[in-house]
């Protein structure tokens, strides 16, 4: 199977003691190429290092809403300013990670909004698709999404909607991310979407070092768990682990524009 992990965060601390090995495992079960999101102004740096080092890494930057007491005014001037001197790079791939995270109660929703449409703008002006944190905020998310219409779509990263949230995302232009939530089973709802949703829809993910699957509690995860998950929930959706690789890894490719 060869395979595409479309949502981590490699350059984060937990995979410091042992990152090559981690890519050279994951590479040897058929994970080619994976995504790392920059999620605040004091990680682009460490994103832009890591993929520096593998032509199979490829970069997302972005504001994340959960930070957004640590985001400044002018980081997004500086967020533009990345995109800009970056624009048209070939591992530069996407705009996130971004969104609207209304479980937290302490994170100002209006802040939150004012932030997540300025970097959507972004998306628009460099013509690169949007990596969506969605986290009970589904409708407020697809009513902007409405209103911007962006050309190339992008992903909702750990897809957690209903039948109708899938469909109207879909109809924007919206890949649904799937990783390790969904293969535990207390996940009841997510798990009826999944045999509904339309193969050409979904993309596969780990958001390593977060959101270990089942077979794998209170572990990091980590992008070499991703045939596992796919595995998961092919069985979930009824069909085989190599269908569902092969569509995820062509969606995949068709959201970011890589040829294969």
């Amino acid at each position: 199977m060869q395979l595409i992990d479309t949502h981590t965060h490699l350059d984060f601390p937990e995979f410091d003691a042992d990152r090559p090995q981690v890519l050279a495992g994951s590479r040897a079960l058929g994970v080619e190429s994976m995504v790392v999101l920059g999620v605040y102004q004091s990680n682009w740096q460490s994103v832009w290092d890591l993929i520096q080092t593998d032509s199979q890494l490829y970069a997302a930057f972005g504001l994340h809403p959960v930070y957004i007491n640590e985001h400044r005014p002018e980081h997004m001037i500086e967020l533009g300013q990345w995109l800009s001197c970056l624009a048209g790079h070939p591992q530069v791939c996407a705009v996130g990670e971004i969104g609207l995270d209304y479980f937290l109660p302490e994170l100002d929703r209006q802040i939150q909004q004012q932030l997540f449409e300025a970097q959507l703008q972004l998306a628009a002006d460099f013509n690169l698709p949007a990596l969506l944190h969605v986290r009970r905020s589904h409708a407020q998310v697809i009513a902007t999404l409405k209103r911007f219409k962006l050309q190339r779509g992008g992903i909702v990263h750990a897809f957690s909607g209903s039948r109708e949230e899938a469909r109207e995302y879909i109809k924007l232009g919206f890949k649904l991310g799937l990783g390790g939530a969904a293969t535990w089973p207390q996940a009841l709802r997510l798990r009826k979407v999944l045999p509904d949703l339309p193969l050409d829809a979904i993309v596969l993910e780990t958001d390593a070092p977060g959101m270990a699957p089942a077979m794998y509690p209170n572990q990091r995860n980590s992008p070499q768990y991703l045939p596992d998950i796919c595995r998961a929930l092919a069985e979930i959706m009824g069909i085989s682990p190599e269908q569902l690789a092969k569509a995820t890894t062509a969606n995949a490719c068709e959201v970011f524009g890589w040829k294969r």
